[in-house]
């Protein structure tokens, strides 16, 4: 197939038919009036606005969410924010429920809708917002008049980068933004500009749509946000995930195929398969199992990153060469890391300093003359050597013995502390059944 005929099929699913619309337009104007009615109790002012992809025609067919912001004055506190906040949003969603971001809003369904009902500060200026989604407005006001012409493109960029796992701006995707989308394909003026700009990427990149020429970034991709030059709107977007844009970019151009618009979730693992995939590869995985905490999942994935990595660093150190880890979470998480090495001597060497450097190196001769290390010799450097028993041999050994030593996220100590397992080798079969998919994935991974 040709590129056009691809990104044909694929905009034909991804544009939301007449009924589509007509059906999300009564509901905003439905729930739109239940917020002002709303309102009008209140003994403050405030307005509401529409915002997000429904309010800029980006949203794609079968997307059911709808984001209506209640703006108030900036002159309220901020307890007054939530709570007329919340007492608006209760009315606008009966049924709904609170939820929190970096403040409490009001999260329910109507007409078969989900819809978000969210209150912000009505700022004059980006650069003056007292929290994240006082920006969000700025940016349908910075849009309305600029995206309609390459709307259906930026839906055919989302259903691409969605399917190649680089869509979401959350912490446990780390990729595209909707908001990053749009700056990219009305930059390049179209999807196929942007897919054969992205073939020729090389990091780090650099967009600035209204010139401001400020803000100092050290990220792989960054786009100055045109409301805020002193943000960058792909601050979250991983190296990771851009790369895969520019291999997947590339398989697109190379050979068009309405495939790479589709996900593919490979075949779950089964405990055998696991067994078979480790003995295959001859390392020595090890995974710690525990209960996941309970918060919201750009809380925890930081988290579970900041610990995965704290264990990983030690089995580093210590010798066991980590070849790749990863984390999931559901009802339970996982924290895995694969070592090349399995098992060390039972000795390790420790450098101590040239015998030369007098203070040092007796300080270093008299800590070592009656212990238990082999030494202190002196080796071919002139430096004084000892050889020390060795407090842990194979990885889960250590792990078992230094896992409250290193770094951990406070939420997933407090869980480690209450429970956890250890599995090695062959006994992370047991993982297969709750994360059978992830496992696939690790397994076999794919760019």
């Amino acid at each position: 197939m040709s590129f056009e005929s691809v990104v044909g099929e694929i905009r034909d699913r991804v544009v939301p038919d007449e009924s589509e619309v007509e059906a999300l337009e009564s509901a905003v104007e439905a729930l739109t009036e239940r917020a002002r009615s709303a309102i009008e109790t209140l003994p403050v002012v405030a307005e509401t606005k529409l915002v997000g992809s429904t309010a800029r025609g980006t949203w794609l067919a079968g997307d059911r969410d709808i984001d209506l912001f209640v703006l108030f004055s900036p002159d309220l506190d901020r307890h007054e924010l939530e709570r007329y906040g919340l007492e608006v949003g209760h009315a606008v969603l009966p049924d709904g429920h609170e939820e929190f971001a970096e403040h409490p809003y009001v999260k329910g369904r109507f007409h078969g809708f989900d819809v978000d009902c969210v209150p912000c500060y009505a700022v004059d200026d980006a650069a003056e917002i007292r929290s994240a989604v006082d920006r969000t407005p700025f940016h349908t006001e910075y849009l309305t008049g600029r995206i309609e012409p390459v709307a259906d493109d930026v839906r055919v960029a989302k259903a691409f980068l969605s399917a190649i796992g680089a869509y979401g701006s959350d912490l446990r995707t780390k990729g595209f933004s909707g908001f990053l989308t749009e700056l990219l394909v009305l930059e390049y003026g179209g999807f196929r500009a942007f897919i054969d700009a992205a073939t020729h990427w090389n990091p780090p990149l650099r967009f600035d749509p209204e010139g401001h020429g400020e803000g100092s970034f050290d990220d792989p991709l960054v786009m100055i946000d045109p409301t805020d030059p002193e943000r960058n709107v792909a601050a979250v977007c991983s190296a990771r995930n851009v790369a895969r844009t520019i291999h997947y970019a590339r398989e697109l151009s190379n050979d068009p195929r309405v495939e790479l618009f589709e996900t593919h979730t490979p075949k779950p693992l089964s405990e055998t398969d696991v067994r078979s995939a480790i003995d295959g590869r001859g390392t020595t995985p090890i995974a710690v199992r525990f209960s996941t905490p309970d918060i919201v999942d750009d809380q925890l994935y930081p988290q579970l990153e900041k610990s995965l990595a704290g264990i990983e660093g030690a089995l580093e150190r210590t010798g066991f060469a980590p070849i790749r880890s990863s984390c999931f979470a559901d009802g339970e998480a996982v924290l895995l890391v694969e070592c090349a090495v399995g098992e060390l001597p039972a000795i390790a060497r420790h450098d101590g300093p040239p015998v030369g450097v007098r203070e040092h190196a007796e300080g270093f001769y008299q800590a070592y003359r009656d212990g238990a290390a082999t030494g202190p010799f002196i080796d071919e450097d002139g430096r004084y050597v000892v050889e020390r028993a060795r407090g842990a041999r194979t990885p889960d050994g250590l792990v078992r013995s230094t896992l409250f030593d290193v770094s951990l996220g406070p939420h997933v100590e407090s869980e480690l502390e209450a429970d956890h397992e250890i599995l090695v080798g062959g006994e992370l079969a047991v993982l297969a059944e709750p994360f059978g998919t992830e496992l696939a994935e690790y397994f076999d991974p794919k760019p």
